[in-house]
């Protein structure tokens, strides 16, 4: 589960025509379509399901493949461990800064002390079976939707790059990437070498936008999450807007497919996570990336107005 060469950025290990094109993550040529595995977890009594759902994700091109422990208490990861091989040359890239909450209100609890960001990465080298996880971002929490540190949960950005940049130097993991972070706290860490940003953005939520053009300014993959928006409450819904449903009956395409060709056009940085746990809809996720938007279309799709993204549980 680690890239391995390739005489051709535009194909897989396995000659597979990269999905959106290629694109740069720490370093390694990957597709521009990748796949977000957190929905996995609904296929916890169907484990046949989900391992050829991700056996089909890389015979359709896709080398980048994001996780987390936390997803499913370590079930997902054990999926991918299962599924993908050290053949494929997938890029596999956890997270860090929460914890599994079996039985709570919300699964996941903040986990943003330095020993407990040292505990994650160990314990996602355990389930992924890997001496080395290629990317790992950490959580921070500080904007976007979902869960707020409190107490002894917030912690100086300081202390956390130093134990990430600790992990690095050991060898357990490769790139440094953040997640739910303000454009302050990034400038603050670009000195650890930061190689991607996953933050809320989509085409109707782009109040991130300046800090997209940092991360291209400064070479860094740009990862949004939700990327078709309404996974929360009062999270706009790319597929209800109706710019995106004229481009969609325009172009034979379905509504999501038009929102994530609009963030592969928007930015040459941009790498998709799209996560389903169907087959089908996997497969529309990376017809995507073949997805032809023209000038008029896309100048349309352009001046939709953002609207407020940053909804928090507690």
């Amino acid at each position: 589960m680690t890239p391995s060469s390739n005489p051709s950025p535009e194909v897989t290990t396995a000659g597979v025509p990269r999905p959106g094109g290629s694109g740069l993550l720490a370093g390694a040529a990957v597709s521009r379509v990748g796949y977000g595995a957190m929905q996995l977890e609904r296929l916890r009594e169907e484990r046949h399901t989900a391992v050829a759902l991700l056996r089909r994700a890389v015979e359709l091109g896709v080398d980048h493949i994001d996780t987390a422990e936390f997803y499913g208490n370590g079930l997902v990861n054990g999926l991918i461990r299962e599924a993908i091989r050290p053949e494929d040359g997938v890029v596999v890239v956890s997270k860090v800064g929460a914890d599994p909450n079996p039985g709570g209100r919300i699964p996941l609890r903040p986990a943003q002390r330095p020993e407990e960001l040292r505990a994650s990465v160990e314990d996602n080298l355990k389930s992924l079976g890997l001496d080395r996880i290629p990317v790992v971002n950490l959580r921070r929490m500080d904007t976007g939707p979902g869960i707020r540190p409190e107490a002894d949960q917030v912690v100086d950005i300081d202390d956390q790059l130093a134990v990430m940049v600790a992990l690095r130097d050991e060898g357990k993991i490769g790139g440094i990437g953040l997640s739910s972070v303000t454009l302050e706290k990034l400038r603050h860490a670009l000195p650890a070498g930061i190689v991607c940003v996953q933050n809320a953005y989509s085409l109707v939520a782009r109040g991130d936008e300046d800090m997209l053009d940092l991360c291209l300014a400064e070479g860094i993959a740009w990862v949004p999450y939700f990327p078709l928006g309404g996974a929360f409450p009062g999270l706009p819904k790319v597929t209800e807007e109706p710019a995106v449903l004229a481009a969609a009956q325009a172009l034979d395409s379905t509504p999501s497919q038009i929102g994530l060709a609009w963030l592969l056009r928007h930015a040459p940085n941009t790498l998709l996570i799209a996560g389903t746990a169907d087959a089908g809809h996997l497969e529309q996720n990376i017809a995507a990336g073949s997805v032809e938007l023209d000038e008029a279309t896309l100048a349309e799709l352009d001046a939709v107005l953002s609207r407020p993204t940053d909804v928090s549980i507690r």
